[in-house]
């Protein structure tokens, strides 16, 4: 790999560590166009490409997940009852999500990877306003519910599911939107699982794969990346906690309007550098 590229896989690696830590999210938004830029760029065909990003995403997510989710339970912030049925629901659902996804071209991917972020960032901004008072939802049936669909669009489009589940928390379950960041954090250490599992399995002995690779997972962008985001998980927990939560809510906005118009094609279709 060009060295260049590595670099900028240890920077993005930094970045969506403290990210994941600060707002609760895999960072998929970030690493996800990051690495199939550098793998299309390395010469990989662009279909394997986006699923080896999907694929090595999930397995970055994992370790990312455990360090955001031990520093935000010393916080309190972490419903493990509600996350844990959240995450083995979804790791579940999500192998179906990652085979569909082994069936779908490259192009069709990216949409669909861009619209799900961009969908649930509007949903986002038209929400109710964060909970103040009230208990969270207790009724088990519809963290079965939401791990099903949740964990299906993990496998699809390779996330670790924060970016979609703290808008549902927030939105539909009543979380406050510290709970929603700490528990979707803990919820992710088993979609990510499941997920990286899948696109191992499904992507064995496909031609094209780039060296270093199980199945559509690749090694290699896993250390460069994994290696700098989970110090930088640690960081980013801790800065959550200084932050306003209706601040928070919008930093998480802003990051995933930008992301989704960006894997989608928008600012490519306006000439924008950006």
């Amino acid at each position: 790999m060009d060295p260049l590229f590595m670099l900028a896989l240890l920077i993005t690696g930094a970045a969506v560590g403290a990210v994941s830590g600060m707002l609760g999210v895999g960072g998929c938004f970030i690493m996800i166009p990051v690495q199939y830029y550098v793998l299309v760029a390395s010469g990989i065909d662009p279909t394997i490409a986006i699923r080896v990003s999907f694929g090595t995403n999930l397995l970055v997510v994992l370790p990312t997940a455990v360090s955001g989710a031990f520093r935000h339970n010393k916080k309190g912030a972490v419903l493990w009852r509600q996350a844990i049925t959240l995450g083995v629901v979804g790791a579940a659902s999500g192998f179906f999500g990652a085979f569909v996804a082994s069936q779908l071209p490259g192009a069709i991917l990216k949409v669909i990877f861009g619209s799900a972020i961009l969908l649930g960032s509007l949903r986002m901004t038209t929400a109710k306003p964060l909970r103040v008072e009230g208990e969270v939802n207790q009724n088990m049936a519809a963290y079965v519910f939401w791990g099903i669909v949740l964990g299906f669009v993990t496998g699809l489009i390779g996330i670790g599911g924060g970016v979609l589940v703290v808008p549902v928390m927030v939105i539909f379950l009543n979380f406050h939107m510290h709970e929603a960041v700490g528990s979707s954090t803990a919820m992710m250490i088993f979609t990510s699982l499941g997920g990286a599992l899948s696109y191992m399995i499904l992507g064995l002995g496909v031609a094209g794969l780039p060296e270093f690779s199980i199945g559509y997972v690749n090694l290699l962008q896993w250390v460069l990346l994994a290696g700098t985001s989970i110090p930088m998980a640690q960081v980013g927990a801790h800065i959550a906690h200084k932050i306003n939560a209706k601040a928070l809510k919008w930093i998480f906005i802003v990051v995933m309007i930008y992301m989704a118009l960006k894997m989608i094609g928008v600012f490519d279709l306006l000439g924008l550098p950006i």
